[in-house]
């Protein structure tokens, strides 16, 4: 109970399990709400009963908390507005649990909850025990590792500008989606180019997707059916790592001014992989409060604090052009120490996240019931 408000939770919510000590009463059916309660949502249930949240919610039935650590920062406020909730966020009658950050006045609780995701698989941290194999390999065959899923216009931009670099055949690069990035204002000459599906090498795939990789793949977004419709782009494989220098993350958003730190920073970070993060304005501040280092005594990252889009796009790119002209080994060698600092202290921030969070969503619930 908070006050006289009982503590309602969605089974299938994705904090249940951190915080089922603090519930009364759980469904996992939305059929019979409660009146002044807190009641937890999680995303498929909203998607499914979003009309009747709305108007509960609107009448001051009860106060919704849609719990959504997969999505948070634009993805989780463009969801609110296609349901046509965003309005109530607004105005403090819905709450949101993402693991982006948002606008303050979206009452967004920032559940960081993908760095636990990629150290919660033994495997990783298996493989993430090979680290120092990245720093006793010289002349590798590859640059940079360059993992992209779905299109994004940031992703597509970045694909091509690297191909007119002439760096991508110097890359181990990934494109799972050939659909046309949605209109945007970049350079629409690079946009408009025709996409083609680019895999890993079987060498460099995690095992278990193996036996997809030579599929004749139905959709233009082969990303499920590589991985069997799985989270397969969470699992890590220390061979791409060994044989490049750094990772190049075109991280989820781009044009939203509040990051959000998905597995795609995380799974290098673990790793003890340098990066250049493609990403928000800001991301590396944010990195950089969040108790990480990164590598400016060796990078010009500067384009973090860029605010036009574009101009920031095209700095990133010739930061990694000048990267791959250097002396590549010699750039390694220097990077170790922070790399190995970025491991461990996500292995004790990831501790201290999970056991914070059901305090933290507590006090979250107490500030604005």
């Amino acid at each position: 109970m908070l006050g006289n408000r009982k503590i309602i939770c969605d089974t299938s919510c994705e904090i249940y399990p951190e915080i089922k000590h603090l519930v009364d009463d759980t469904f996992w059916d939305f059929t019979d709400p409660q009146e002044n309660s807190i009641t937890i949502f999680a995303r498929q249930t909203v998607n499914q009963h979003y009309a009747k949240i709305k108007e509960l919610a609107t009448a001051g039935f009860f106060l919704p908390v849609l719990a959504n650590p997969s999505e948070g920062s634009i993805v989780l406020k463009l969801q609110c507005q296609r349901l046509g909730l965003l309005e109530l966020v607004q105005d403090k009658k819905l709450l949101l649990v993402g693991c982006g950050n948002m606008e303050p006045e979206l009452n967004c609780l920032v559940y960081d909850c993908y760095l636990n995701r990629v150290i919660g698989y033994e495997q990783n941290i298996e493989q993430s025990a090979r680290a120092n194999e990245i720093y006793n390999t010289p002349n590798k065959p590859y640059k940079f590792l360059f993992l992209n899923g779905r299109t994004r216009p940031h992703r597509k931009y970045m694909i091509e500008k690297m191909r007119d670099a002439d760096l991508l055949e110097h890359a181990l690069w990934t494109n799972l989606d050939t659909t046309s990035a949605y209109h945007h204002i970049y350079n629409r000459e690079l946009l408009d180019r025709p996409s083609c599906v680019q895999l890993l090498p079987k060498e460099y795939e995690v095992e278990k997707y193996h036996s997809n990789i030579q599929n004749q793949f139905e959709h233009s977004f082969v990303k499920h059916e590589l991985f069997n419709n799985q989270w397969g782009d969470v699992y890590i494989r220390a061979e791409p790592y060994i044989d490049t220098y750094f990772s190049l993350v075109t991280e989820t958003v781009f044009d939203y001014p509040y990051s959000l730190r998905s597995e795609k920073i995380y799974k290098p970070m673990i790793m003890g992989h340098p990066f250049v993060a493609v990403a928000n304005r800001g991301f590396y501040q944010d990195l950089h409060n969040a108790g990480f280092q990164t590598y400016h005594s060796l990078i010009d990252e500067s384009f973090d604090q860029i605010d036009n889009n574009q101009d920031r796009l095209d700095r990133i790119a010739q930061v990694v052009e000048d990267l791959c002209s250097g002396n590549l080994d010699d750039f390694l060698v220097a990077t170790q120490a922070i790399s190995k600092y970025n491991q461990q202290h996500m292995v004790e921030l990831g501790l201290k996240i999970q056991q914070e969070f059901p305090n933290r969503f507590w006090q979250f619930l107490q500030q604005h019931q």
